[in-house]
């Protein structure tokens, strides 16, 4: 049976809140595991991978280039290294469980989202290299669970088309303005392009950043951003192409703190005086 999941756009909702692992757990599920309560600690809402056939993502010629790496002097070892097997994912999905936080993984292909469906996941993930990949999308798309799409390297008729597959399906789903630079200057954020994507399809627009920072994903939510995304890390000098563009730790509890701090911050829409005023108002104002 196809499982609606639907977050609607509501000033009373806290911003969604989703922990990018990815590939910073250099393949241990001891290191995944810490990250995993970090983000809990934090508050995350969720935690996420990435999960990849390497022969269908990846031509033989691109595995065979050489390329030095805890794991060998090619690219396939590199990224066969990263990959996790079903064992793998069975101890994480237990491990969320226990720790009380939602887990999802954005596939690169449609054996490994064929694969993801095991685990029943509430929501899923599409990465922004995967949105014009008409295949996959309609296999994430035809499970009805709330989907996140990111819009990164992507035109307007680009994600007009991925909506598309998603509206047939009748799939909740909710796009993340995201810029696939890593790390990206706050420069190139385009924040405002949260406010075009909500008017244009009428929907959730998240934000998945890729900054040095928080101030850029705070401005994002007060700008109505209703998700918010970010690769973390135990230590951003580790090994791994997405650590500089990640949230160690306390980095992590800092921007949760200060979205929450946001989000009270917007209040209301309505001018009028506040109740903490009055006594300043009482003594200050003689006319």
């Amino acid at each position: 049976m196809v499982r609606r999941t639907e977050r609607r756009r509501n000033t009373v909702n806290k911003t969604f809140i989703i922990a990018e692992i990815g590939i910073n757990h250099n393949g241990s599920i001891d290191l995944v595991k810490q990250l995993i309560d970090g983000a809990s600690a934090a508050g995350c809402d969720m935690v996420k991978f990435q999960k990849r056939t390497l022969d269908m993502v990846y031509t033989k010629e691109e595995l065979d280039k050489p390329r030095e790496s805890p794991w060998g002097t090619t690219n396939r070892e590199q990224k066969q290294g990263l990959e996790f097997s079903e064992k793998d994912y069975d101890e994480i999905d237990a491990y969320c469980k226990e720790k009380n936080i939602e887990w999802t993984a954005s596939a690169w292909d449609v054996p490994s989202q064929l694969f993801l469906r095991k685990y029943n996941l509430k929501y899923n993930k599409v990465a922004s290299p995967m949105l014009t990949h008409d295949k996959l999308l309609e296999a994430i798309a035809e499970e009805g669970s709330h989907t996140f799409i990111s819009t990164g390297m992507s035109t307007v008729e680009q994600i007009e088309h991925a909506v598309s597959i998603f509206e047939k399906a009748g799939c909740s789903h909710e796009l993340m303005h995201c810029n696939s630079t890593y790390p990206m200057e706050p420069r190139d954020a385009n924040l405002r392009v949260i406010e075009t994507l909500n008017q244009k399809f009428d929907c959730n627009v998240g934000y998945s950043g890729h900054e040095v920072g928080i101030v850029t994903s705070c401005a994002a939510v007060a700008l109505g951003a209703t998700s918010l995304e970010r690769h973390i890390t135990l230590d951003r000098s580790m090994y791994g192409s997405d650590q500089s563009a990640s949230l160690e730790l306390g980095g992590l509890s800092k921007l949760v703190k200060y979205v929450r701090a946001v989000e009270d911050s917007l209040g209301s829409p309505v001018k009028q005086i506040h109740p903490s005023e009055v006594p300043a108002m009482d003594k200050l104002r003689k006319y």
